[in-house]
């Protein structure tokens, strides 16, 4: 019998569980894209929970048989990317009528891709994003994500470099949709 997938809200009891996910979805998904001392840099700072998201109601979890298989949301605020420890957010709400929402922090655990879970999140992303008056969407892709998101119609607008902590760069690509 094959399982279940639920798309739920997350809360702040799931913060263990994606701090688990995070970084097992990283290490094993992005490593064909990014070197070791990338993800390393990456981690924590600009892969990472985002709790803001979580207390704005805006994050999903992706689970089966009570497991965290994925994750992802989307957000009225300035900040494209970045956990909680990365410091240059910006809380600062979007004007619906003029700006983008943001397209956050998707991550499936390795065992589950290809299986429609992050297609399932964006789902629920747009149909809440549409239904607060967004017309549009924008995130910040790794370049494994980069064929998801064109998959759902996102097209390229830049191609730039975040510089890391630990003195590493990563490469990413900001993207855009009209929804």
């Amino acid at each position: 019998m094959p399982m279940q997938l639920i798309i739920r809200k997350a809360s702040c009891e799931d913060i263990p569980a994606l701090e688990t996910l995070i970084p097992n979805s990283v290490k094993n998904l992005q490593a064909a894209y990014y070197s070791r001392e990338q993800m390393d840099g990456a981690l924590g700072t600009v892969f990472g929970v985002d709790s803001q998201l979580i207390k704005d109601g805006t994050y999903f979890i992706a689970e089966v048989e009570s497991n965290v298989v994925g994750c992802g949301g989307w957000s009225q605020r300035k900040t494209l990317f970045g956990g909680d420890k990365y410091q240059n957010k910006e809380d600062d709400l979007l004007d619906p009528l003029h700006e983008p929402a943001r397209i956050r922090a998707f991550f499936v655990h390795p065992a589950w891709t290809r299986r429609g879970i992050g297609s399932k999140i964006m789902a629920a992303c747009e149909a809440e994003a549409i239904g607060v008056g967004f017309s549009r969407l924008e995130l910040v892709a790794t370049l494994a994500s980069e064929p998801l998101y064109k998959a759902h119609g996102f097209y390229n607008i830049e191609h730039f470099e975040i510089s890391l902590s630990n003195g590493a760069c990563l490469p990413v690509i900001r993207m855009s949709k009209q929804i």
